[in-house]
């Protein structure tokens, strides 16, 4: 799946090949598409300390994929282990069958991996527009080829364009959360990566934040892995794997979430 590249274009940015639940999960030969991601025995370590332990997973085109668990499991870590902002001591990650192992964060960024943090890390000094250029340095030839930010992240989240010139700190944390997807987005991703994206946030901006996701989901085929602990987002998942003590311990779909599941691996 190859993502456009000129950002200058009128047409939107997330014009890939479409691959979500209505959409074809085949290239036009027929051929089944391989997963966006790919994880395979994965280990990781702080120092000695053993954080992630023989961790399996796979993001399939389109999908939307939920990590749950309890603090201090290592879902963050998982996710900064995608990014490349943590190595591997063992295992690999695959980005649509290329192994991503060993490539530094920008390399990934520049591969098709988008990455909103915990705690979202926007430039608070920068305006609402200067941040949302900087998800531009992703694309090829980085902010030298690529000024436009495509109206799809306005329609997306409406009220960034409001703020266009407000600056990044001057929001509300909700406001600010949308102002880091969207960033990433225009970076023309094939995986998003979202550590907790309604952490702190009030419920109608988590609403809003829902039916954003499921929107690029539906109508471009990125593919989407998140943390998430608030139910109602979970449940918006594809699919889901629970995590305990470094290791996915159980997965499945979300439409089977049962609630002994919900009480172990999401009640606080």
């Amino acid at each position: 799946m190859t993502l456009p590249i000129d950002a200058s274009a009128s047409d939107p940015v997330f014009t890939s090949a479409p691959v979500s639940a209505n959409h074809p999960s085949h290239d036009p030969s027929g051929a089944p598409l391989p997963p966006t991601l790919q994880v395979q025995g994965l280990n990781v370590y702080y120092g000695e300390s053993h954080i992630l332990r023989d961790v399996d997973l796979t993001v399939q085109p389109g999908q939307m994929v939920c990590l749950i668990g309890r603090n201090g499991v290592g879902k963050t870590t998982l996710l900064k282990t995608v990014i490349g902002l943590l190595r591997q001591r063992r295992g690999s990650v695959h980005l649509q069958e290329r192994e991503v192992s060993a490539l530094p964060p920008h390399s990934r960024a520049k591969g098709g991996i988008g990455y909103v943090p915990q705690g979202r890390e926007i430039i608070p000094q920068l305006t609402v527009r200067e941040n949302l250029l900087l998800g531009m340095e992703a694309l090829p030839g980085g902010l030298a080829r690529n000024r436009h930010i495509d109206p799809i992240v306005f329609e997306l989240f409406p009220i960034l364009e409001k703020f266009l010139n407000r600056r990044g700190g001057d929001l509300s944390g909700g406001q600010q959360q949308q102002l880091a997807i969207a960033r990433a987005l225009l970076g023309k991703p094939k995986l998003l990566l979202l550590d907790e994206p309604t952490e702190g946030i009030q419920p109608s901006v988590v609403l809003d934040i829902e039916r954003a996701v499921r929107r690029i989901i539906e109508t471009t085929g990125i593919s989407v892995l998140l943390v998430e602990q608030h139910l109602h987002f979970v449940r918006q998942a594809d699919w889901y794997y629970a995590m305990q003590k470094g290791g996915v311990v159980a997965s499945g779909s979300t439409s089977d979430l049962s609630k002994d599941v919900v009480e172990r691996f999401l009640s606080v």
